[in-house]
């Protein structure tokens, strides 16, 4: 009988217990937040969620140029040290577009199709010079991307839109493209000076280049 008696008081305890975990589920209502804070407009907004998927595919191709030259085929450690730098910084730069859009409202509504699969523009390279001058290439369409979007939200009247968002043009000019051209001079420098090491001393050339970039060694 006493035994019976627990039976019921845990079945009372554990019925009461569901209930009050029912009553205490926290459902949050949907907020309505005013929208007059975003200023953004949709042909900026679609150009920066554009340069998200342009960043990334610059990332995936980096890291394709990094792996083939850690091949133990290929195996020119310094090539693919440089080449994965630069994959990260790529990386960081998707990064930091996703972090404005989401400082402007950029993404409040739709972030779907912000990201598609990004695949790499090449899997191999004959020699690094070929790479330095695919990856100058890859610099100088990003760099004309973004000059791109800077035009588009700098022109009042374009698409018959009346705006100028100077604090995406600022932000682009001074945390991008100053990154972009000093990056497009470095790699001009370092295709000059690989073609010549190629032309005087031919294939050490590359493997003494690449012991350089290696060791960290400006070229």
């Amino acid at each position: 009988m006493f035994k019976l008696s627990l039976l019921c008081v845990a079945a009372v305890l554990a019925v009461a217990s569901q209930e009050a975990q029912g009553k205490m589920t926290c459902k949050l209502p949907q907020v309505q937040i005013p929208d007059d804070w975003i200023t953004m407009v949709d042909p900026c907004t679609k150009k920066m969620k554009e340069q998200v998927q342009e960043e990334l595919t610059a990332a995936m191709t980096y890291f394709a140029m990094g792996a083939h030259f850690s091949k133990d085929t290929v195996n020119r450690p310094g090539f693919a040290k440089i080449f994965f730098d630069s994959a990260s910084e790529e990386r960081d730069h998707a990064i930091k577009i996703i972090g404005y859009l989401l400082m402007r409202g950029g993404l409040t509504k739709d972030i779907s199709q912000l990201i598609r699969d990004p695949q790499p523009l090449s899997e191999a390279w004959t020699d690094g010079l070929s790479a330095l001058k695919d990856a100058l290439k890859l610099e100088a369409h990003v760099t004309r991307k973004i000059r791109d979007i800077a035009t588009t939200c700098e022109e009042p009247g374009r698409d018959g839109q009346d705006f100028n968002d100077y604090h995406l043009v600022d932000w682009l000019t001074g945390d991008f493209l100053t990154e972009q051209y000093e990056g497009q001079r470095d790699l001009a420098g370092k295709i000059s000076n690989l073609g010549k090491m190629l032309e005087a001393h031919g294939a050490l050339g590359e493997f003494l280049f690449d012991k350089k970039l290696l060791n960290g060694v400006s070229i």
